[in-house]
């Protein structure tokens, strides 16, 4: 019996650790050879020496269990440097089927206190660093289905956050990333579509280096041989599912996962919508419908997602 993802090759960035480290094992797996990204910095800042240590100890992993991968050292926010990942996965394996964006780095801080430095490095590695691969990625599929090829098989998963849904008070920088990151997937997915390709996007919660103390305090697993609920391991599958065939008819979709649950978000919806009794509005008219309308609201929900704010931030 073959493996839903027998075939086909795979790229996962920032795959030495947590997330990414859980989603290449995965995706090994399912049958898929895998080039594993990550560009070493031992800080989740960015900071500290790059090393080829983490991404070569995956793929040592996967070699193990009998799977094919190779190792990539590099930063996807440099434009050139996404060139290169992709041109290896079509030279090691013959083609890319499946890129998995999940590098990024945190710099923390209120938005009255955040450097532009902070707030740049972090909409660098996240937004551009996943535009840089959709970009190459996207090009090679293209291509291929305009020299003639029947049957172009492509899938992006792009990894998000509830802190876009939600906000997050101390991330200012991370939100709107991850906000952009959703805009992204969706304008790639209706882009790609005639080509064969889909892309999706998760927000996954999972205890790793990146959010030690976001989950600091929050259930634990009761014994070293039961499965922490909020293990990378329950995001994994996930992204193996949408990287399969089976996931051709998903698109442009927004998931929320961890701990044994997957939520399917809706787009935004109207909520209310007043027309004006003149041909324009005036300020004394939006005044006398929409003060009345947001203070008829019960607490909180003047704010979108009130229930993804169990991810508590200072």
């Amino acid at each position: 019996m073959s493996l839903p993802l027998e075939g086909l090759s795979a790229i996962v960035t920032g795959a030495g650790r947590g997330l990414g480290r859980a989603e290449a094992l995965e995706l090994a797996r399912l049958g898929a050879a895998v080039v594993v990204n990550d560009y070493g910095r031992p800080g989740r800042d960015g900071s500290g020496e790059a090393s080829a240590g983490p991404a070569e100890g995956v793929v040592a992993e996967i070699r193990a269990a009998g799977g094919r991968a190779v190792a990539h050292l590099g930063d996807v926010a440099d434009f050139e440097t996404a060139r290169g990942l992709v041109d290896l996965a079509v030279s090691e394996f013959g083609k890319l089927d499946v890129l998995v964006n999940n590098a990024g780095i945190l710099r923390d801080r209120m938005v009255f206190s955040m450097s532009e430095e902070e707030w740049d490095s972090v909409i660098r590695v996240h937004l551009k660093g996943h535009f840089n691969t959709t970009h190459f990625a996207a090009v090679h599929w293209r291509g291929r289905a305009k020299a003639g090829e029947s049957g172009v098989y492509g899938r992006i998963v792009n990894t998000s956050s509830e802190a876009f849904l939600a906000g997050s008070a101390g991330q200012p920088n991370y939100a709107a990333a991850k906000g952009g990151i959703v805009g992204l997937t969706t304008s790639t997915a209706l882009a790609l579509a005639k080509y064969g390709v889909t892309a999706n996007a998760i927000c996954p919660r999972a205890r790793t280096r990146m959010t030690q103390d976001v989950f600091a305090g929050f259930a634990e697993p009761a014994s070293e041989t039961e499965l922490d609920p909020l293990s990378p391991e329950h995001v994994a599958p996930l992204v193996g599912y949408l990287a399969s065939p089976a996931a051709r008819g998903v698109n442009g979709q927004l998931l929320v996962v961890h701990g044994g649950m997957v939520a399917i978000v809706d787009r935004p919806r109207v909520s209310a919508k007043f027309d004006t009794a003149k041909e324009a509005f005036t300020y004394e008219e939006l005044d006398g419908l929409l003060t009345p309308h947001y203070a008829s609201l019960p607490p909180g929900e003047t704010f979108a997602a009130a229930e993804v704010l169990a991810l508590k931030r200072g």
